[in-house]
């Protein structure tokens, strides 16, 4: 089942829980606008290439729409269309004032210079200016772009507008971008595991953990989980898997991997088939690479007690249902992979107001978001019953609803 459908899914099934008006969760589902804009750019040989750029705008009820812009070959609408929904509900599900909306670009990013990925950001803003905006659509990294990307948008962007640092997050520090943003999701993901395992009597330090995925999200969640005692006993990511029944030295692991590119041939760990590692045995799984690696095919082995979800949309509808009937507790990725678009959040605020937080504050604010969005999170499950991502979807339906409600949609 591809996102968007699992995506409906969820919502429709909230939307039952919730008891909504037929008319009002028919409404909620559609878009505020979809942008498509062909972005023509001279290559660097003096050949012209053309590449689609798409820009959904989901909803804005609750305040300017926020999601982020990827350069992928496999961007098409219906993803978009998704991703879009869903920053929605998550930004609501950490009850920050934002919408949804998600954008990207046809390409493959690996195969452009740097000067004409530059090219093609510039007419990608171009293109879509007069409809983004620091109090409209704030747009961030994503698979394939990054913090140059963004200050190229923040450049070409304040072309028309004048200097608008807010217009973006995910900027480098030199531009406005926050301290801690970086490692925001990472962090933001430990911040979630803390408070489930907490429900249970547990901590960190007295925990096996496997992570999928050695990226941005996985490395700082292993880290972060390192230094508070946590056990990591086997980690993997596109180039191999590496385990220690004991715990892998996560500092000198990712000194390695900064030094070859791998993580494989690293001394303090045995080599394992990287897709072993969703079903090792461990206490906590945390899924940090792509969608939908959790499926009926392996649903079955999977021996963790809880899955963490830092990816989207890790774990499909049916292997969803599996792993509830072998009793392992899933927290979902909208609510657990929320610290990126929060920490965004506190740098558009920090820009507004021209005053920049120290990190120790952005880490501060964050752990006080994400433990307060689970205790909202558990007291929606125990009031409809229901499981964490029911319990994440109601809640995050339900914020949205009610706004559009206040603001009038009838009229």
């Amino acid at each position: 089942m591809n996102a968007l459908a699992a995506t409906n899914r969820n919502f429709r099934q909230a939307a039952r829980i919730l008891g909504l008006d037929s008319k009002l969760e028919k409404s909620l589902l559609i878009p505020f606008r979809e942008i498509k804009v062909e972005c023509t750019i001279p290559k660097d040989d003096g050949t012209l290439v053309s590449y689609v750029g798409f820009r959904v705008q989901h909803d804005n009820a609750r305040g300017p729409m926020k999601g982020g812009i990827r350069y992928h070959p496999e961007v098409d609408l219906d993803e978009v269309n998704a991703l879009a929904q869903l920053m929605t509900w998550k930004t609501a599900v950490v009850d920050i004032p934002y919408g949804g909306a998600k954008g990207g670009i046809g390409c493959k990013p690996k195969d452009l210079s740097k000067s004409e990925l530059e090219r093609l950001t510039r007419v990608f803003t171009q293109k879509i200016h007069d409809l983004i905006g620091i109090n409209t659509d704030v747009p961030a990294p994503d698979m394939g772009t990054n913090a140059q990307t963004m200050a190229w948008i923040l450049d070409e962007y304040s072309k028309f507008h004048g200097h608008s640092p807010a217009i973006v997050t995910g900027k480098p520090i030199d531009l406005g971008g926050s301290l801690g943003r970086e490692a925001a999701t990472g962090r933001g993901v430990v911040y979630a595991t803390e408070a489930l395992l907490a429900e249970y009597g547990k901590n960190i330090k007295d925990l096996t953990f496997a992570i999928q995925g050695f990226g941005n999200v996985g490395a700082w969640a292993a880290k972060l989980i390192h230094e508070r005692g946590g056990k990591v006993i086997a980690v993997s990511d596109i180039t191999g898997a590496v385990k220690n029944p004991n715990g892998l030295d996560i500092p000198a692991l990712l000194n390695h991997k900064e030094a070859t590119g791998k993580l494989i041939d690293f001394s303090g760990g045995d080599v394992m088939n990287s897709d072993e590692v969703l079903t090792h045995e461990c206490d906590v799984l945390i899924p940090c690479a792509l969608g939908g690696v959790l499926n009926r095919e392996n649903a079955d082995n999977v021996k963790a007690k809880f899955i963490i979800e830092a990816a989207n949309h890790p774990t499909d509808p049916e292997a969803d249902e599996i792993l509830s009937k072998k009793g392992i507790v899933i927290l979902p990725d909208i609510y657990a992979n929320a610290g990126g678009v929060t920490v965004s959040y506190f740098e558009w605020v920090q820009n507004i107001q021209g005053f920049m937080w120290d990190e120790e504050k952005v880490n501060r604010e964050l752990k006080k978001y994400m433990t307060k969005a689970f205790h909202k999170l558990k007291n929606m499950c125990q009031s409809h019953d229901c499981n964490l991502r029911m319990g994440a979807f109601t809640l995050g339906v339900n914020r949205v609803a009610r706004a559009t409600t206040l603001r009038g949609w009838e009229a």
